[in-house]
């Protein structure tokens, strides 16, 4: 099984950047591979427009959907989109590694998601949900916020940390068809010191390892025809 990791995070020393080295060793722990799309360390650029694709379906008049429809039917996505949606091809599992800022992923990470899951290539008319061109994909989210538990409860100050994650997790992944897995949440890592965030890293890597497991397990049983 391979993973893809989407990283998000400017600062190499970051809490966010040890939980994708967590990640790094648990899939490889598990006997499985994994690539990195470190967003800003490999400087994607995230804002849309006509720099995304080598091919012009209207000159005159820019419409997003119809030029990405008319590159995905050409193969003709800018290098940088094309690189990114075969990591998608080769994954099977997709993880997200951000911090939560404003409530919602770093405008970078939203980028990734405008440029490369795009239209013809993860989503078609008719093609969303249960119908998902990626129905045979997986996600999960690894996310690390500065508020507490209490903060991210039922009647809390931000709402329940589904709520939050709904945008991404519903509006994005499972409108792909992709299977949406329990987040992982390292909360108020900025406020738990040291060993709290020492336990949110062995919290991480053994629900990680558990995961991979398990979804590595059922795809060898897919491909033999054993499905269990």
């Amino acid at each position: 099984m391979n993973v893809l990791l989407v990283y998000c995070h400017p600062e190499p020393g970051s809490f966010t950047h040890a939980l994708l080295e967590i990640a790094k060793a648990a899939i490889t722990a598990e006997g499985c591979t994994y690539e990195v799309s470190d967003l800003y360390g490999e400087g994607f650029n995230p804002v849309a427009g006509r720099h995304d694709f080598e091919t012009c379906a209207d000159p005159d008049y820019f419409h997003y959907q119809t030029e990405q429809a008319h590159a995905a039917a050409h193969d003709a996505y800018s290098p940088e989109v094309q690189r990114e949606q075969d990591r998608v091809r080769r994954a099977d599992m997709l993880v997200f590694l951000y911090p939560l800022w404003w409530g919602g992923p770093p405008a970078m990470l939203k980028g990734w998601f405008d440029r490369v899951l795009s239209y013809g290539f993860a989503y078609v008319d008719g093609a969303r949900f249960e119908t998902g061109l990626f129905k045979d994909r997986s996600s999960l989210m690894c996310v690390s916020t500065g508020g507490t538990v209490a903060r991210f409860s039922a009647g809390g100050t931000y709402g329940t940390i589904d709520q939050v994650l709904w945008p991404m997790q519903h509006c994005q992944l499972r409108y792909l068809g992709m299977e949406v897995l329990e987040p992982f949440v390292a909360y108020a890592s900025p406020r738990v010191g040291d060993e709290g965030r020492h336990t949110h890293l062995s919290d991480w890597n053994a629900a990680l390892r558990s995961v991979v497991a398990a979804k590595a397990q059922a795809l060898s049983a897919n491909r033999a025809g054993t499905n269990p």
